[in-house]
């Protein structure tokens, strides 16, 4: 066993197929792949992309909010990130009277600078737990194992972390299991809205452009991280100040041409790329159509009533945006996955691994296994999603199932009245929050729909028992949609809208009144349904593929070695490294894209008064004007909007740096192309690209068309 470790940790250290496949950890780079880097045109050191004794580029890479990568861009602590990542924290910010999410927004100074309730995190430190994990494992395998590893990690972060809370620890699994490292970071808690360009460069294209090129979306915003006066981190306080990072990037002016070295760095959020075909078939014709065909009903609805009003729009900004952007992606990928037979390939490779393994007791039987457990699994696959794409995609139905804990908390017999006082006060904030993201013509719409969707699509005999006969038994007027009538009575007779019942609920808490109420009754019909019949069973497959994975996994280092020369682990939103190249490409027979767009291709495609392509009239005006100051690029005398490289990214990677050959920030990473949309389970070495925002575009917008140079006179500019 310990021999297989040391040479798993040796992946990390051999050259590969694909050179711009990838996504490495940077403190592991071994000197091949390094050599590798060098080879495609780096120009740095090795301690100057990693290290613990000096500043490297690492220090300046960030974990911001809950998903997304930035970067450190001066010595004041200024963030860059893509505009998507602020969106919510803009969101938040405005009001119908100063819409900074639809107008734009730049400090004139750090005092107007605006708190959010962001965090940041910067990585500390990695130590290596393999054998600490592995003694505490030994042979368990199933929820044994799945509940040790729980155990052993929650002991590991909280020697770590103790009751710090400016610091975070999280053990990460690599190759499926097979090697545990424990990332340690510095969590900062004052941060602060510096700006942001208009809705309409920042969102330029909407849904229509999202996973397309050419792209000419303007994907940045600009935050600052604060420190206390002592230089540590903080929660938010008037007397704090700009954050004195370790490290910075310097910003380059100076442009790039085709083929030109690019290094991305950042948090990729999940990669399965040693997924199974059962995996690839299950996601192909169940899992993907279906979440795809409830988005799409719940963005109609919610896109209906954000056109009624600037309010709505705002409410629902967010929300919409997030639903959206995977809508599409997992559309593309099922049809990338078909387009290239990605579940033939992996049965080569798979009968290619079961011939090796005849004879080899560890291993002969895994795939047999792997086909019993997807077939036991898969008739409930529907179910699953529906519950969570369809059902708990109504915000009242999701937000009423919280109520289910409270219920179980009323039920007790041995409740504290202060301890009774203290659960109410919970709810009624919670009750607070939900209201104030609430809209309830789109969530009344959004619930008749995906509960006539349940009925229609999954099996009749996995319905909660008894619900749907109750809800035809009620409303059964045949000239009525039943199932509008039976929304409309939900969201008439809650008391989660009505005050007065929630007043009365509060003075008087007891789980019968919550019993009764018609949109818990609907929460707990479907929840309890799933959660009693349908969750143990996902919990099995998921464990028993877990296992079996793990073992694939070791399996294949076994059979062929030299595999290990393209094999780097998935990513699990751990700071990672891809290079590659800046690079046109040619998607299919006739059509070659070329590797930047510029603000004529902007204007191009303006409509007035669209909802995706409208551009601001100072825009207009400037770019009429040519008025591109010091950002222009000199080969098309235009300021370039957005580059491809072929560096690989996933989610996670938003906002992450693309790094030019001398560690300079060129630009922002914000998207992929819809021609290798199954990167997450399949990298596609002629056809992925990068989606960036051009850094000098970013400056533009920030000096030209947001009056705010003072921002770009922080930075350290490279000519």
């Amino acid at each position: 066993m310990k021999k297989l470790f040391v040479s798993i940790a040796l992946v990390l250290t051999m050259f590969r197929s694909y050179a711009d496949e990838g996504m490495w950890l940077p403190m592991l780079l071994g000197q091949q792949v390094y050599n590798d880097m060098v080879k495609k045109g780096l120009k740095l050191k090795p301690e100057q992309l990693y290290s613990i004794n000096k500043s490297s580029i690492k220090d300046a890479i960030i974990i911001f909010g809950g998903g997304c990568t930035g970067e450190i861009v001066s010595n004041q602590g200024l963030i860059f990130t893509n505009h998507h990542c602020g969106y919510g924290a803009i969101a938040s910010a405005s009001t119908v009277e100063a819409n900074y999410l639809q107008d734009g927004f730049w400090a004139s100074d750090k005092t107007k600078e605006i708190s959010s309730k962001l965090s940041v995190k910067f990585l500390n430190r990695i130590e290596d737990v393999t054998q600490k994990i592995n003694d505490a494992l030994g042979n368990l395998s199933g929820a044994e194992r799945t509940k040790k590893y729980n155990e052993i990690s929650t002991e590991i972060v909280k020697g770590i972390v103790g009751g710090d809370e400016f610091k975070d620890a999280v053990v990460a699994s690599m190759f499926k299991g097979n090697q545990f490292f424990v990332f340690v970071y510095d969590v900062y808690k004052d941060i602060r809205l510096v700006g942001n360009p208009p809705e309409s460069i920042g969102k330029f294209g909407g849904d229509t452009d999202n996973w397309e090129w050419p792209r000419h979306t303007g994907d940045f915003s600009v935050f600052r991280v604060y420190m206390n006066k002592d230089g540590k981190p903080s929660k938010y306080n008037a007397e704090n100040v700009p954050l004195v990072p370790k490290y910075h990037l310097p910003v380059s002016l100076k442009g790039f041409k085709d083929g030109d070295y690019s290094m991305i760095y950042g948090y990729p959020g999940g990669t399965n790329r040693y997924e199974t075909s059962y995996g690839i078939q299950l996601a192909t014709d169940i899992n993907n159509p279906s979440l795809v065909k409830l988005r799409d009903v719940r963005l109609k609805y919610m896109f209906e009533q954000m056109k009624s009003s600037k309010a709505v729009k705002l409410q629902l900004a967010s929300g919409y945006a997030g639903i959206a952007n995977y809508w599409k992606f997992f559309d593309g990928e099922t049809k990338q996955l078909l387009k290239f037979d990605t579940y033939g390939a992996k049965q080569k490779d798979e009968a290619a691994f079961i011939s090796w393994a005849k004879g080899k007791p560890e291993y002969e039987n895994i795939f047999s296994e792997y086909e019993q457990n997807y077939k036991a699994w898969t008739p409930f696959s529907k179910h699953r999603q529906y519950i969570n794409e369809g059902i708990a995609g109504s915000p009242l139905v999701a937000y009423v199932a919280s109520w289910m804990s409270l219920e179980n908390f009323l039920k007790r017999k041995d409740n504290k009245p202060e301890e009774i006082k203290k659960a109410m006060e919970n709810a009624t904030a919670a009750r607070k929050n939900f209201l104030e993201g609430e809209n309830k013509k789109s969530d009344q719409n959004i619930l008749a729909i995906v509960v006539a969707m349940f009925y229609s699509d999954v099996d009749k005999d996995q319905h909660p028992n008894g619900f749907y006969e109750d809800l035809f038994k009620t409303y059964n007027d045949i000239e009525q949609n039943p199932y509008k009538m039976f929304a409309a009575d939900i969201f008439a007779n809650t008391m989660a809208f009505d005050e007065a019942k929630w007043m009365a609920f509060t003075n008087n808490p007891n789980a019968a009144t919550l019993e009764e109420d018609p949109a818990f009754k609907v929460a707990k019909a479907f929840f309890t349904n799933y959660s009693l019949n349908y969750g143990p069973k996902y919990s099995t497959f998921v464990t028993k593929n877990n296992d079996l994975g793990r073992l694939y996994m070791k399996g294949l280092f076994e059979m062929n070695p030299t595999k290990m020369n393209s094999t780097y682990p998935d990513a699990n939103f751990t700071m990672r490294v891809s290079y590659g190249n800046v690079k046109s490409y040619a998607p299919k027979d006739a059509v070659k894209y070329d590797f930047v767009c510029t603000m004529g291709g902007a204007i191009a495609k303006y409509v007035k008064g669209d909802y995706e392509f409208d551009l601001p009239t100072k825009y207009l005006e400037l770019n009429k004007a040519k008025d591109y100051g010091e950002y222009a690029d000199k080969k098309y005398n235009d300021v370039v909007v957005c580059f491809i490289t072929t560096n690989d990214i996933t989610g996670g990677n938003s906002g992450s740096p693309v790094i030019d050959a001398k560690g300079n920030l060129i630009g922002l990473a914000f998207d992929g192309n819809y021609e290798a949309l199954s990167h997450k389970l399949a990298f596609d070495k002629d056809l992925n690209r990068t989606i960036c925002v051009d850094v000098r575009y970013v400056l533009w917008c920030i000096d030209k068309l947001g009056g705010a140079k003072h921002i770009v006179d922080e930075l350290t500019l490279v000519r």
